[in-house]
């Protein structure tokens, strides 16, 4: 045999311990590269019994006879048919690699015991010294410092339209139940009001709006999710509780929140907290309502 051809994590496989790794070989008939009637028999068995292996490498031998490249040939073919038989049914390392070695192995003086393919693998005793046995260095872990106590404002300065600087107070409470809700978790935001029939905030709305501004900035994680209803009829005809709820997140957005982060959803009447037509102020006011729903944190 001219050529070896190997399929290998690394280079180095040859310089591992023989205690460390197993070896299992399958003959070949001259010039075939499927495994006869015994050989898959014997490949079925050992796939059996090392279902929870990992294999490590397959190398492909041929003899002598024959030029180097259909020896070459003819010996990666047999690597790939092997393969082909394992693969799916036993662990095979992500990072494998395909290499030829040209003359790198020593022939047998006995032909069959060349014509071979041998499968380098750990039994799963040794698998969780897989890197001391293949030779790698784990990196050290970086130490992570644990992060300090996360700090709401309780006020924040903005514009307002007509140029002027205005302090506005922030709910610190309100604040850290949305940072801190999990994912599925729904929190109404309360103060949070609408011009009549329109989608404009009214002015008293601002802090409410800078509150979530201020969480979502504080959380990069945090992904949320719109809910708008209304109140006080019987059907949402100008799409007012889709509107509203997009509202916000174009509020958010243009403060730079990310969109990937944002989404809404209008719900109309159909989720009123109280039966339509509402009894009183506070029934109405309940039904009018904007959630957060935390999609992910």
């Amino acid at each position: 045999m001219k050529k070896l051809f190997s399929v290998l994590i690394f280079s180095l496989l040859f310089s591992m311990t023989i205690q460390a790794q197993e070896q299992f070989s399958l003959y070949f008939e001259t010039n075939k590269y499927d495994l006869k009637k015994s050989e898959s028999a014997r490949l079925s068995e050992w796939l059996t019994k090392n279902a929870t292996s990992k294999i490590l490498a397959i190398n492909g031998y041929t003899d002598e006879d024959g030029s180097v490249g259909l020896n070459d040939t003819l010996a990666q073919h047999r690597v790939s048919h092997v393969f082909s038989l394992i693969k799916n049914k036993v662990k095979i390392r992500s990072d494998f690699k395909t290499r030829s070695f040209g003359k790198l192995h020593k022939q047998s003086p006995v032909k069959a015991e060349n014509r071979k393919v041998v499968i380098y693998y750990l039994e799963e005793k040794d698998l969780a010294k897989e890197n001391e046995i293949l030779g790698i260095k784990e990196e050290p872990k970086p130490v992570v410092k644990p992060a300090g106590p996360i700090v709401y404002p309780s006020k924040v300065m903005v514009r307002k339209p007509d140029g002027k600087e205005e302090e506005i107070v922030l709910n610190v409470e309100f604040m850290k139940k949305v940072g801190e809700a999990k994912a599925g978790e729904k929190l109404r935001i309360d103060n949070l009001n609408f011009y009549e029939n329109s989608y404009v905030f009214m002015p008293d709305s601002r802090p409410k709006l800078y509150e979530l501004l201020e969480t979502m900035k504080l959380h990069p994680r945090l992904k949320i999710k719109l809910h708008g209803h209304v109140c006080c009829m019987k059907a949402d005809r100008k799409n007012l509780s889709t509107e509203r709820a997009k509202a916000i997140m174009m509020f958010l957005n243009g403060q730079g929140i990310e969109k990937t982060r944002l989404s809404f959803e209008g719900f109309g009447v159909s989720q009123p907290m109280y039966p339509i037509p509402e009894k009183t102020p506070e029934e109405r006011e309940a039904n009018r309502r904007v959630e957060v729903l935390v999609v992910e944190n």
